[in-house]
């Protein structure tokens, strides 16, 4: 998969997302989401194609998109990762925000990044657990 390609479009910086299949705005928030998703492919080697980018979901009937999704083999949501820009600190807001997001969409695993800290989380019974590293899915 090529990673990375960035030009210009309409006087606007673009990247090429190659899950998406289409060129979007290069922000500092879509900067960390494309080096999650190069980490979930490349390097712990999820499959594309269980990996669903800017997913939308329902929290207390209004739409939100959860930045990424990944599925299990059986297309039951595994994982939901919130991507923050890297300028943007990693705070209990952030966590917050990926606890409303899992209440609409039922996880194991609740991962949250801004490109420079990844803190990943395990649902158990209704109870969050710290992890120390990123868990095999």
């Amino acid at each position: 998969m090529e990673w990375f390609k960035v030009t210009v479009i309409d006087n606007k910086t673009v990247v090429f997302d190659p899950l998406r299949k289409e060129y979007v705005a290069l922000t500092p928030e879509e900067q960390v989401r494309q080096k999650m998703l190069h980490y979930l492919v490349e390097t712990r080697k999820v499959p594309a194609g269980l990996i669903a980018v800017e997913y939308s979901i329902k929290v207390n009937n209004l739409p939100k998109r959860a930045d990424i999704v990944v599925f299990n083999n059986l297309g039951e949501p595994q994982m939901i990762v919130e991507c923050k820009a890297e300028t943007v600190p990693i705070t209990e807001k952030v966590l917050d925000q990926a606890i409303r997001y899992y209440s609409g969409l039922k996880v194991k695993y609740l991962t949250l990044t801004n490109g420079k800290s990844m803190f990943c989380y395990k649902i158990e019974n209704g109870k969050l657990a710290v992890l120390t590293e990123f868990p095999i899915l």
